[in-house]
């Protein structure tokens, strides 16, 4: 784009702490209209499309509800289709304990053929305690760093041949070069994606909230055939 330039960007945040009682008791409606709200806010703003890069959010913009102002990147199709780009089989999916048992990255990687693990119920309790104790309040420690390598380990042990990246702040703990497999940053992706559409690289996206597919969002996290 030439020296000094790029993309006019808009950003609209609102707090977590806002919604965090929702997410705990699995209550999507109201997380879904603060989304609205936000992308509202940009649509007024002048934004033409959004990318949202809270891999959770995406669970609560997938449910049912009026279409949003304005239309954006699904950060879970983005990953995927990059897993798929890259040939990969089978994915490890690290992020919050909802991400990771929620329906998003299991609709995303089904619709391009890719099968998805994560791991095991403690390992996924001891993530979602690091990210949010943690990660989110800027502490990066080594013996964390280690935990997640090990896991990552296991994941390979159980097939995966990558493992996505899929909340903001995990990717500044474990970087490609300290992954024991192939890393896909979901941050790092969407912002290539967000940066393609801008420059008319990439198709302006159509969605704008609601089902991707006919999967029941609501529907409790199972585990069958050793897939997540």
């Amino acid at each position: 784009m030439g020296a000094h330039m790029h993309p006019d960007v808009t950003l609209d945040c609102i707090a977590l702490g806002h919604s965090m009682e929702a997410w705990e008791t699995s209550n999507y409606a109201p997380i879904r209209d603060t989304h609205a709200a936000s992308i509202d806010r940009l649509a007024r703003a002048g934004a033409e499309f959004f990318a949202c890069p809270d891999n959770t959010s995406h669970i609560a913009m997938e449910c049912p509800g009026p279409e949003f102002a304005l239309p954006g990147l699904n950060i879970a199709d983005i990953v995927a289709e990059q897993a798929a780009h890259r040939k990969m089989r089978r994915v490890g999916v690290l992020g919050t304990r909802f991400t990771m048992e929620g329906p998003a990255y299991r609709r995303a990687f089904d619709a391009h053929g890719l099968g998805m693990e994560i791991p095991d119920e403690d390992e996924r309790e001891e993530i979602n305690r690091i990210i949010f104790d943690e990660l989110v309040e800027g502490k990066f420690t080594d013996e964390s760093r280690a935990r997640f390598v090990t896991i990552i380990e296991g994941l390979g042990v159980r097939g995966c041949d990558g493992v996505a990246l899929v909340c903001t702040e995990i990717p500044l703990l474990i970087t490609p070069d300290i992954s024991p497999l192939p890393v896909l940053d979901s941050t790092g992706l969407l912002a290539k994606a967000a940066f393609e559409v801008s420059t008319g690289a990439r198709p302006m996206p159509l969605w704008r909230g609601g089902p991707i597919e006919s999967v029941d969002i609501s529907a409790p996290f199972k585990r069958e055939g050793g897939r997540g």
